[in-house]
């Protein structure tokens, strides 16, 4: 169904925009539309009528943009993953760094004294120490195997859910985002299932017997993996665990989770080791940082030491700094700061994520050190300042929604010399920006590519106190 909206005929794609999508302009309207490439000439039904722009999808291509190249992976345009794989890199980078540059002047209405490249990433696939698959008895089948008049005997699934649908699921067979062992366990673990007759999860009905599988591997070869199951039936986990551990000596850590939950999130769950270590070691930048089965680490192990040295470098530390490191995490950027500061205070919402900073330190002999747990909004006021010292520099990394209003207050109320901005997500990080600028003017920025072949990007900004009379 249109639902009476117009067709757009012979129109020329002339740039990419917000969330990755392509920009043409029709009738003085502009349009976005996602999966294309500037130069390709397409018709487009409009799909939904903003107040300022439309919305469309692509019904036929006239011609096909020079810049357009193959896409490396069998599930393109059906997987949402990898939308860009289309872009070649150095097309991606220059969007990416687009894309930076307009939410901080169009949205904080900020010009930066400097705007340093693009930092590339070196491995533009296989780059992600971490994937998430799911299980599901309700497969996604593409239009070519719908057209192929092929007998598909099996209707369940174990890959990434397809845009715009909770309850279905591709059945990714490759994916070129994470490196081996990652293929083969899956692909194994599916056969071991068919095998044995296990079920797939049903997402509407919450029925089925297998739900999620979780593979992290590190840059030494070292794998974790964990599976997750909604129903407590010990003897099948147990010969699962037992086939993969059997199957796969790469994996040190070997894990399982029951979720009776409505939602796929772990965090409120709790692993049970099977086999192996409780943790995987990963190094970067000379440090060691010990993975649990629930801990946050950068996806992008080689970009992360890139992101960190760019963040301390920024930091223009001498050794006499307290710093302060603002949703922390895993203690991973305190740890880069610390041999070059007079003392590192991490604060972090999540308590057993401020365990394994604790850890972290301990683990590379960091003695100045220390780690508080607690919403930022509460925890940052006057006695905190008092009894952990007032912060000359502060770091900031987020998550994708940005700071708190009243974060972004205490932190201009401290009035630290510098205020390094580390952001997934330019557009929050231009809003908050932006009420930064009462007191601070922005020095420069560094964008960083963390994900290829996705629109996503981060971006570490340098802020410093104007000169108040």
């Amino acid at each position: 169904m249109n639902h009476g909206f117009p067709m757009l005929n012979r129109i020329l794609i002339t740039d990419i925009g917000a969330e990755g999508n392509a920009i043409a302009r029709a009738g003085g309207q502009v349009v976005f539309v996602p999966m294309l490439v500037p130069g390709d000439v397409v018709d487009i039904r409009v799909t939904k009528k903003r107040k300022n722009y439309l919305e469309g999808r692509v019904i036929r291509f006239h011609e096909y943009s020079p810049d357009r190249i193959k896409p490396v992976c069998r599930h393109f345009g059906v997987c949402g993953g990898c939308k860009w794989q289309h872009l070649p890199y150095s097309l991606q980078l220059k969007y990416k760094e687009k894309q930076v540059t307009d939410n901080l002047t169009r949205i904080g209405k900020i010009h930066p004294g400097e705007i340093l490249p693009i930092v590339a990433s070196d491995e533009i696939y296989y780059y992600r120490n971490k994937l998430e698959f799911t299980f599901s008895d309700r497969r996604w089948f593409t239009k070519e195997e719908l057209d192929s008049e092929t007998d598909f005997s099996g209707k369940d699934a174990l890959g990434f859910h397809v845009p715009g649908f909770f309850d279905k699921v591709l059945d990714i067979k490759e994916c070129h985002l994470q490196p081996e062992p990652s293929d083969s366990i899956r692909n194994a673990v599916r056969r071991y299932a068919h095998r044995k007759g296990l079920s797939f999860f049903n997402l509407r009905q919450q029925s089925g017997f297998l739900r999620n599988l979780v593979i992290r591997t590190t840059g030494s070869g070292d794998a974790m993996v964990i599976v997750v199951f909604f129903l407590d039936e010990q003897e099948r986990i147990e010969g699962l665990l037992d086939f993969l551990a059997e199957e796969f000596p790469r994996i040190t850590s070997l894990w399982y989770i029951i979720n009776r939950k409505k939602n796929d999130s772990l965090a409120d769950q709790e692993p049970v080791l099977y086999r192996g270590n409780d943790h995987l070691t990963e190094e970067t930048g000379g440090l060691k940082f010990r993975i649990g089965p629930r801990s946050f680490f950068q996806t992008n192990s080689r970009q992360a030491e890139k992101l960190y040295g760019i963040a301390r470098d920024f930091a223009g530390l001498t050794g006499r700094e307290t710093v302060y490191d603002l949703y922390c995490g895993t203690g991973t950027i305190a740890a880069y700061l610390a041999s070059q500061a007079a003392r590192v205070t991490g604060i972090e919402y999540i308590e057993e994520a401020v365990h394994d900073a604790r850890i972290n330190s301990d683990i590379n002999n960091l003695k100045n050190t220390e780690f508080v747990a607690g919403d930022l909004k509460d925890v940052l006021c006057d006695s905190f300042f008092r009894d952990h010292g007032h912060p000359d520099v502060i770091i900031t990394d987020p998550p994708r929604a940005g700071m708190h209003a009243n974060v972004v207050r205490s932190v201009m109320e401290a009035g630290p010399a510098r205020i390094v901005y580390i952001s997934c997500n330019p557009a929050t990080q231009a809003r908050d920006i932006s009420m930064l600028s009462e007191r601070y003017e922005v020095v420069k920025i560094q964008p960083v590519d963390m994900f290829p072949q996705t629109h996503h990007v981060e971006n570490v900004a340098l802020l410093k106190l104007k000169n108040e009379t």
